[in-house]
């Protein structure tokens, strides 16, 4: 490996080292988590701050991420095509039960929200667009896990699943079952999993190989959206979610009328 491919492939080590756990890091804090010594990663987020990949706080001394990778993370969303053809879709099933919507995707082991739609009512759930969570323990998650291979989802599993409330699944097995029932009742549920008071019923988009490329969330507070609620209101979030997966296949057929 040349220089200047290592140089790079440290730089992207060190912006990975930020999440939601961990949004801001001190300079040996970063130089821990790479296994890099302090002077290559002070020479290393000197540049990227230049760049404004990471920007320092002054007080603090501590990094985060910057606004560069902020208009990078709007212009893959712009677009993004299943994003675009799922809006509308996505605003139908907001005003039929007026609760928070999200489109999600799986990115390693987690979910990340490519869009939301608020609620319109005063208690809702709090979720914006980026944000990533656990796939094994949230509706979305376990929507597409369904419809993975099995050796894949063990793969997932097995890097970790802490316990995040009391009904967090624990076992790998247990997790195994619930996808079953996933794949038989044709949608998701999380029951306070991840988050205590929080709700879920998810379905997976499915291509036309019947692999999942993103899932519909309807989310809200446990109290309003109970088991019962989500059992009625889970076929039209399958029927929604089979509906986008209708318009990606159609807008991805080439057009028959020009031909020779």
């Amino acid at each position: 490996m040349s220089e200047s491919i290592r140089a790079v492939d440290r730089a992207l080590d060190i912006l990975l080292c930020f999440s939601n756990q961990t949004p801001e890091l001190t300079m040996t804090q970063i130089s821990e988590q790479v296994g890099m010594n302090k002077s290559t990663v002070h020479r290393l987020l000197g540049t990227l701050e230049r760049r404004r990949f990471v920007q320092r706080d002054q007080a603090t001394g501590q990094y985060r991420l910057g606004i560069r990778l902020l208009q990078m993370a709007y212009l893959t969303l712009e677009h993004n095509d299943i994003r675009r053809y799922a809006a509308p879709f996505l605003h139908r099933l907001c005003e039929q039960h007026r609760e928070t919507i999200t489109l999600s995707t799986l990115d390693d082991t987690d979910v990340i929200f490519l869009d939301v739609i608020e609620s319109p009512q005063r208690v809702k759930l709090a979720a914006s667009t980026g944000q990533r969570m656990p796939a094994f323990s949230t509706a979305a998650g376990k929507a597409i896990l369904a419809y993975l291979p099995t050796i894949t989802v063990s793969r997932i599993l097995d890097r970790g699943m802490p316990q995040f409330t009391q009904y967090t699944l624990r076992s790998k097995g247990d997790v195994l079952k619930d996808l079953e029932h996933v794949r038989e009742q044709g949608f998701s549920i999380s029951m306070q999993e991840y988050e205590d008071g929080i709700n879920a019923v998810a379905a997976s988009i499915l291509n036309t190989e019947n692999r999942p490329m993103a899932a519909v969330t309807v989310a809200g507070p446990a109290y309003r959206l109970t088991k019962e609620k989500m059992l009625e209101i889970g076929p039209s979030v399958q029927e929604t979610s089979r509906l986008i997966a209708q318009e990606m296949a159609l807008v991805s057929e080439p057009d028959s009328s020009t031909g020779d």
